[in-house]
């Protein structure tokens, strides 16, 4: 290794002994380290964030089991190299048995055609594969290859394993900064972990400006103060990926607390959002569908404050607009809550697959034709409006599914309310339906 060479690189872990962090996988007696040590490896999965090891691990497996390292970069990388990659590893494996290693960086990005290439050469032992991702292999990776590999999922490194390394790092005099005798206290190292995000990479990038800096000074003034890591890193990196799985995470924690009637927790996520770049009229959006799947009729201004933030936003922009973004966060997980809505959706469509055509009753059918009068198109229809309180006898649903209800109100909100007027109106039904029932009794047979 050179000086030229990033010192991310030059400190890169060449055992097992040397790697910080991912004890629950790398600790003695764990059975990953333990198939490692006795050279019992599969293909697998390396599933982490940025910077959380994924390669390095790769590179020691190779090492410490003898085997040929094969870099595979899945956004460079398409099929002719997996050929190549193959014959390689067929023309090993022929010469003196021995086994290729091949690590595809980024294997999320492969399409199915392209992991799909590499099965029949697991299978058949040409080669061990080691994908690694940042992404969740359940979504980004096809079942075929995931059935044939172990998942290993990596931490998000601690600051304490950052510091450690950073330390490791100016105190290492063959490969890190050892011989610059730069100084500095656990609180600027911390500073630096914690401007990192978990990311061993980022952590050994930044002391390796910092110490560009430094060592220009004179030996008695090369001291690491936080203003010069703050001077170098203006602002915290989000770990964020818009359209990966750490957006998902973040997302479905807005909505938890939404539901949760946490208002402080829904500020909390939906600025963790804003502030990583997400698209605020994405977040405008999964209010308004919130505001009609956990509010709905408890309180339906909540839908109405969810479209008039999304208008706000439209006309605003950043940073303005975010504020109605958030005023609507705080109104609906402050309003009372109702899925009646939602619920009452899953199950009509289910009746509706279950009986796809059943036929409109003829007297809520419009006549637009003498012919459809003949027929008794409309026939016996009564007109609401001409009754007291609005409310007729009669039946508007097929007659299989007379008596069926979908929509069961809550007692929440103005949901209580309607669930009251909705029951006044079932008894005045009743009503009229047993009065219509003793009318027609009394003008029987006898009666004609």
């Amino acid at each position: 290794m050179t000086p030229s060479e990033p010192l991310a690189f030059r400190m890169r872990p060449r055992t097992l002994d040397e790697f910080i962090g991912q004890e629950h996988l790398l600790a003695p007696g764990k059975p990953l380290r333990t198939a490692i040590e006795a050279d019992r490896i599969g293909s697998m999965i390396l599933w982490g964030p940025p910077g959380s090891g994924k390669t390095t691990l790769a590179h020691v497996i190779a090492k410490m089991t003898g085997s040929d390292f094969v870099f595979f970069s899945a956004v460079l990388s398409g099929i002719k190299d997996v050929r190549e990659a193959v014959e390689r590893a067929q023309k090993r494996k022929a010469f003196d048995g021995g086994r290729t290693i091949l690590f595809v960086d980024e294997i999320h990005r492969f399409n199915k055609a392209q992991q799909d290439a590499f099965l029949p050469h697991v299978e058949s032992g040409v080669l061990t594969l080691i994908g690694a991702t940042t992404e969740n292999p359940s979504f980004e990776v096809n079942n075929a290859l995931l059935s044939r590999t172990a998942v290993h999922q990596l931490q998000m490194l601690t600051e304490q394993d950052l510091i450690e390394i950073l330390r490791m790092a100016l105190t290492d005099t063959d490969r890190g900064l050892g011989e610059q005798n730069i100084r500095a206290d656990d609180s600027e190292l911390g500073l630096i972990a914690a401007l990192s995000n978990g990311d061993a990479r980022r952590s050994l990038s930044i002391l390796e400006v910092a110490a560009e800096d430094i060592s220009q000074r004179p030996e008695d003034e090369r001291v690491l103060t936080a203003d010069l890591i703050r001077s170098i890193v203006q602002r915290k990196t989000e770990f964020y990926d818009k359209s990966g799985e750490e957006h998902f995470n973040l997302i479905s924690a807005l909505h938890k607390s939404l539901r949760g009637s946490d208002p402080d927790a829904a500020l909390y996520w939906l600025y963790r959002m804003i502030e990583s770049g997400e698209d605020p009229m994405y977040l405008a959006r999964r209010m308004v569908r919130f505001a009609v799947e956990d509010i709905g009729l408890a309180d339906p201004r909540a839908l109405t404050i969810a479209l008039a933030a999304k208008d706000a936003y439209h006309f605003l922009g950043s940073p303005e607009g975010d504020l109605a973004l958030a005023e609507a966060a705080v109104y609906m997980a402050a309003a009372p809550k109702s899925n009646a809505i939602y619920k009452a959706e899953k199950l009509t469509k289910q009746v509706i697959r279950e009986n796809p055509s059943l036929p409109v009753p003829l007297w809520i059918r419009n006549a637009v034709t003498r012919l459809m009068q003949r027929v008794g198109y409309g026939r016996g229809y009564q007109y609401p409006h001409d009754h007291d309180s609005a409310v007729v006898n009669q039946e508007y649903l097929p007659d299989p599914l007379v008596g069926q209800r979908w929509y069961h109100p809550t007692d929440r909100g103005l949901e209580e309310r309607i669930a009251a007027r909705l029951e006044e109106w079932r008894r005045i039904k009743s009503d009229l339906r047993t009065r219509n029932e003793s009318s027609d009794s009394q003008s029987g047979p006898e009666g004609h």
